[in-house]
């Protein structure tokens, strides 16, 4: 079986058991239902309570309680690509995320999330936070807190745009003739965006621009939509600019983070020289 949604609330009679009871109401072995639930595409909700991913086999049901499976045998199957750890800050860290590995999870599982692996990296666990985000095609750094308070800290200067972000790309043409300031500043969304860049090397032959890029704002798919928008998309980017695909993927990728640490006060700069 490819998909099979089941939402069920718990009756008196029903097993006791999430595993036990999934059994019961899908045609899935309790081997496939073991594997979704850990990979987080199983739910529970308690009353009163809001709805909770569940991975134990054994977990307890009562009278009341909804279950729900999202099952996605296609989703389920991907093995992963697994994240690199940069730096570890004890309150935060900060890792290299490989493109096609999601931010978070969906309602079908997390195993394919930055989150996931990293919360399987630690032992004993850690609690994970996200922080902010990268595109699933994108690779590079991100910071994951592993606290509430370090997440909110991390989350603000974000927000306020006291964590300088650094991005290399390879980009249709020469953008550096288009906007010879090498900045784009055009609203997205109906608010303010401004995206710094330096053209590294011009391939003519190609017609295909190296670009290093420098970001204080961060709107949803900021450095994709600036660069489409003023003709220079980035290449092999699956959504902006029409036949910009090829074989290689979406070429850009996180280079660096640099901010005022909340707790030590001290300045931090990660880099990662990885390429496309």
């Amino acid at each position: 079986m490819q998909k099979l949604t089941l939402i069920r609330k718990v009756g008196a009679d029903d097993p006791a058991t999430a595993c036990e009871f999934l059994a019961a109401f899908t045609p899935l072995s309790k081997g496939r239902i073991k594997d979704a639930m850990a990979k987080g595409a199983v739910w529970l909700k308690k009353s009163k309570r809001g709805r909770q991913r569940i991975r134990r086999a054994s977990t307890a049901l009562k009278p009341g309680d909804r279950i729900s499976i999202y099952y996605d045998s296609t989703l389920l199957a991907i093995i992963p690509r697994r994240p690199q750890l940069i730096s570890d800050q004890k309150r935060f860290s900060v890792w290299f995320k490989p493109a096609g590995l999601l931010s978070q999870g969906t309602t079908y599982g997390d195993h394919c999330t930055l989150l996931r692996q990293v919360e399987l990296v630690y032992r004993p666990r850690r609690k994970v936070y996200l922080v902010h985000r990268l595109d699933r095609e994108v690779s590079g750094l991100v910071l994951v807190a592993h606290d509430k308070t370090a997440a909110a800290k991390m989350s603000a200067l974000f927000q306020t745009q006291h964590i300088i972000k650094r991005y290399k790309a390879r980009v249709r043409g020469n953008p550096a003739k288009s906007m010879p300031g090498g900045v784009i500043d055009y609203d997205l969304d109906g608010k303010p965006a401004t995206t710094e860049f330096k053209v590294e090397i011009y391939e003519p032959a190609s017609d295909i621009s190296t670009v290093h890029i420098v970001m204080g704002s961060g709107r949803k798919h900021q450095i994709r939509r600036h660069f489409d928008i003023i003709g220079h998309p980035v290449m092999g980017d699956p959504r902006y600019g029409k036949g910009n695909k090829n074989a290689e993927g979406l070429q850009l990728v996180a280079t660096g983070l640099k901010f005022k640490c909340p707790f030590s006060h001290e300045k931090r700069a990660f880099e990662t020289t990885a390429e496309f």
